[in-house]
């Protein structure tokens, strides 16, 4: 049911907000957007009644009050990554003040030529994660579904001036084409960059999230231990008005999966990195942005609306 809710998210209206956003960016610079900003996170705030709802779930977890206020700079932290990511995309990073730390790891994989999986998720901004490897020359491809937003990433590849250092590598849900391109990519010393935390085929597991079974993806460990590269964990958390803390850290040196015990080893590597997951989350707790069912009981729990 969540693999369903989110993948079949249409854009909407998405496709005119960010050529607005996109014309006040380049035309007047941030802060006029930054405005315009929380006029769009309010009426998404209001209007949404199933995001609403998964972010008054995801705010209760994670030890905060679910009321509209916080909703709504959970939302508004959401569209104002969103609004980055155009100043990052075209190699702007000026209006930041960004702080890094692990970036010695990206480094090293570089000089020795050596692919990995950056495993990321849906916190903060993963484009920001440029800002700190602009001058390692490191190729990163990003591993995901676009289909539901095909248009609006057409849009931030227009509006980059051709700055883009990333190339996108579509899979199709419960589709292994892509692999063979995957293993020619980090045979190549290049990066593949995958976020963890939605899930887009059938190939998941079930572990403790913040005291509540979910089900995460076991495709990006499956992946690691099919073509036997190192797995390290990359998240780039906001802080507003304009600072961002990246951070990268090993996860795994090689993924192993032996025979006859392959589910509980993935299961293992899963919840390990849903524990680092909470912990980031706990440091920004409005940078996670899934504002669908997530946890494995949401259909079910039928709470009260704010």
């Amino acid at each position: 049911m969540a693999r369903a809710a989110w993948l079949n998210v249409r854009e909407q209206g998405s496709v005119l907000g960010m050529r607005v956003l996109l014309f006040l960016c380049t035309s007047f610079g941030r802060p006029p957007a930054r405005l315009l900003l929380r006029l769009i996170a309010l009426y998404y705030a209001l209007a949404a009644r199933e995001a609403r709802r998964a972010s008054c779930r995801y705010l209760q977890a994670v030890g905060m009050v679910p009321s509209f206020k916080n909703v709504y700079t959970h939302v508004l932290r959401f569209a104002e990554v969103s609004l980055d990511r155009l100043f990052f995309l075209r190699g702007n990073f000026a209006p930041f003040v960004v702080n890094a730390t692990g970036q010695e790891h990206i480094l090293r994989l570089r000089q020795n030529n050596r692919g990995a999986i950056l495993l990321g998720a849906h916190l903060g901004s993963f484009e920001a994660m440029r800002a700190a490897g602009k001058d390692l020359q490191a190729r990163i491809n990003i591993v995901g579904y676009f289909g539901n937003a095909r248009a609006v990433n057409r849009l931030l590849d227009q509006g980059s001036g051709g700055n883009v250092g990333t190339r996108l590598l579509e899979i199709t849900p419960d589709s292994i084409d892509f692999i063979f391109k995957a293993k020619d990519l980090l045979e190549k010393g290049e990066m593949l960059a995958i976020l963890g935390d939605r899930v887009v085929s059938n190939h998941v597991t079930e572990v403790m999230f913040f005291g509540r079974k979910a089900r995460f993806p076991t495709g990006p460990f499956v992946l690691a231990a099919s073509l036997k590269c190192p797995v390290y964990l990359t998240f780039g958390l906001y802080f507003p008005p304009n600072r961002y803390e990246l951070h990268c850290e090993p996860f795994a040196e090689s993924v192993q999966v032996p025979r006859g015990r392959r589910a509980e080893a993935l299961q293992a590597y899963v919840q390990a990195y849903a524990l680092r997951l909470e912990h980031y989350c706990r440091q920004a707790p409005y940078n996670w942005f899934n504002f669908f069912p997530f946890w494995s009981d949401d259909n079910a729990d039928d709470r009260a609306d704010t």
